[in-house]
């Protein structure tokens, strides 16, 4: 069962440190419900886009635990826990974001996830570019639905999606309208 995290969670704009994260985030128990681990040179590529996200076409962040650090305003590796990001995607004949996470095992069922997942919505709402924010959880993955649900989106029902490209999976559509508070 989920309990809330009592550290605060907050969102750091990715960086080149945080490669590490991704490589720690690449293992079988993290992408079994996104067709499986990627390979090196496919999580340096994803890293690559990571960095080179302009906040135009969506930005990724590090989840992080506890408070920032005062004099550099980024914290220690030691506080990484995960990734969460959002990115243009067309969905429905429309302009949309779509957001995705991972918190790494040990992190896992602390609502950390659903926190940083409230987090980017107002992140993306902030943005002002797109009316909606869709996350698209495998139906199969009752964690992740768990997240949408307790980060304010409202299920749409469930769709077929490719993802890795030639992999395609039934997941459930959940969306946040960003034009209302």
């Amino acid at each position: 069962m989920d309990s809330d995290t009592t550290l605060p969670v907050r969102l750091e704009p990715w960086s080149e440190a945080d490669f590490d994260l991704l490589v720690r985030n690449n293992a079988p128990e993290m992408t079994e419900h996104l067709g499986g681990p990627e390979t090196e040179e496919q999580v340096a590529d994803r890293h690559r886009r990571y960095l080179a996200m302009d906040g135009a076409g969506g930005l990724m962040y590090r989840i992080a635990l506890g408070a920032a650090d005062t004099e550099g305003g980024r914290a220690g590796t030691a506080d990484a826990v995960g990734a969460i990001g959002y990115w243009e995607r067309e969905w429905a004949g429309q302009p949309a974001w779509e957001t995705g996470w991972g918190v790494l095992s040990e992190f896992q069922g602390r609502g950390i996830a659903a926190a940083a997942a409230r987090l980017v919505v107002a992140r993306a709402r902030e943005n002002g570019r797109r009316r909606t924010l869709h996350a698209f959880p495998s139906q199969d993955h009752p964690a992740s639905n768990g997240v949408c649900r307790k980060a304010g989106f409202t299920l749409i029902g469930p769709s077929d999606f490719e993802y890795p490209k030639g992999h395609w999976i039934r997941v459930n559509d959940w969306r946040v309208d960003l034009t209302r508070p």
